[in-house]
């Protein structure tokens, strides 16, 4: 990969990300369409992208007023970077200092523990452009809780914001007190009351928590959502090996190895899952006026985070810069927890280009339910596991994006970095 190539790729990302940026910047009243129309013919053809109406020209220095919304790649007051966020799993044991949370053992069940509260807060979704948005630990998207098949997850959640919240789990739960809705336990929490919900964790898959408070769409939207990831456990997918298949054929010795092996890799308390590269996307949206039309697009929350920013060409990225490729080592395995949180469209879509994938549907299977695609949908709050392998790859960097092309323009387009 040449010097060239880099630069293109962050010239395009530099091209859509100015354009949505300043098509937003103190226009409350800006739509999706508005921010779709607004690219400038300058420069465009250079870089492949055409344009039917003249605009605001893209780029730096080109009086572009971006107004009070900040310098385009510049983030403010904010803690949350969305490459950290991609690998790092909350498990009790592990995970972020801002989530209070511990492992012990009771009456024979491991339980994770962990301390959620609801906050009102304002997140940044591109450079400069911020969102008043509901939260789970201050954060869009929630935390990812990670647990192993069997455990008792336990979330002590208080509500600190304006507004009633809960904690609704995707998860089997046999609880109807525990299923954060109005109308079963406690219901909704008001401003300073606490619940401690919990859940064993089953099935093994990828799932979702959210707040299920009254207008549900709102409470989504606005960022109170998460993900749960729960490990197979190998001893009982050896016992009970046609749970974790579509299959009806005959399981013999060899099978249940393979379903046992493979579920080590998926299990972070075993030495097999070392050897994968884990990663969680939550594909999410921002409606910045309020017109029930999405203005952004992302996956973890900040439009073109994993786009290409100024580097060297080397793999050397500005210090300080978030908006970088997600770099891979293409020796390794590469697993992504994908899960749908988009409000208002009613599927969303992860492509990626000059690679095939296997997909597992909501990830409660051991083999893929799309083997060798590349492009899968899911509606809001579906999710699965997407797996690749770009060891035949040169290094260099390798899109991937939402294939509703509109989304991809409004944000939701990113990079592999294949080392």
């Amino acid at each position: 990969m040449t010097q060239t190539d880099y630069d293109r790729a962050a010239a395009v990302t530099e091209l859509l990300e100015d354009r949505l940026v300043g098509s937003l910047a103190g226009d409350a009243g800006v739509d999706r369409r508005t921010v779709l129309g607004g690219i400038g013919v300058a420069g465009s053809a250079a870089l492949g992208i055409g344009s039917t109406r003249a605009g605001a020209t893209p780029g730096h220095g080109d009086g572009n007023d971006h107004g009070d919304f900040g310098t385009v790649d510049e983030y403010r007051g904010s803690g949350f970077d969305p490459h950290e966020f991609l690998t790092t799993f909350n498990t009790g044991e592990d995970g972020q200092e801002s989530v209070p949370q511990r492992v012990y053992e009771e009456d024979g069940r491991t339980v994770r523990e962990f301390e959620f509260t609801a906050v009102d807060t304002t997140i940044t979704i591109a450079p400069g452009v911020e969102f008043e948005a509901w939260a789970f630990n201050g954060q869009v998207p929630g935390p990812t809780i990670r647990a192993v098949e069997g455990d008792l997850i336990r979330i002590e959640f208080e509500n600190l914001g304006r507004h009633a919240h809960t904690i609704h789990p995707h998860l089997r739960n046999l609880s109807p007190e525990m299923d954060g809705v109005p109308q079963n336990g406690p219901g909704v929490l008001d401003t300073g009351e606490s619940f401690t919900y919990e859940w064993i964790a089953r099935p093994a898959g990828t799932h979702l928590y959210h707040c299920h408070s009254l207008p549900l769409k709102e409470h989504v939207h606005r960022g109170l959502y998460g993900t749960v990831v729960v490990d197979p456990d190998p001893e009982r997918v050896a016992e009970n090996p046609r749970e974790y298949v579509n299959y009806h054929g005959p399981i013999t010795d060899e099978f249940r190895d393979l379903l046992v092996e493979e579920a080590r890799t998926r299990n972070h308390e075993h030495a097999e899952n070392d050897a994968v590269n884990e990663m969680v996307m939550v594909m999410n949206s921002f409606d910045t006026n309020f017109d029930g039309e999405n203005e952004v697009y992302a996956v973890n929350t900040r439009a073109f985070a994993y786009g290409v920013g100024e580097t060297d060409g080397k793999g050397g990225w500005r210090a300080g810069e978030t908006k970088r490729p997600i770099r891979i080592d293409g020796t390794e395995r590469q697993r992504v927890y994908l899960a749908n949180t988009t409000e208002f469209d009613f599927i969303n879509s992860f492509h990626t280009h000059s690679q095939f994938f296997d997909y597992y549907d909501h990830g409660t299977t051991l083999l893929p339910t799309s083997k060798n695609v590349d492009t899968i949908m899911q509606t809001q709050a579906q999710r699965g596991i997407v797996e690749l392998d770009y060891s035949d790859h040169r290094p260099g960097l390798y899109m991937f994006h939402a294939h509703q092309s509109e989304f991809a323009e409004l944000g939701w387009m990113s990079f592999f970095e294949v080392i």
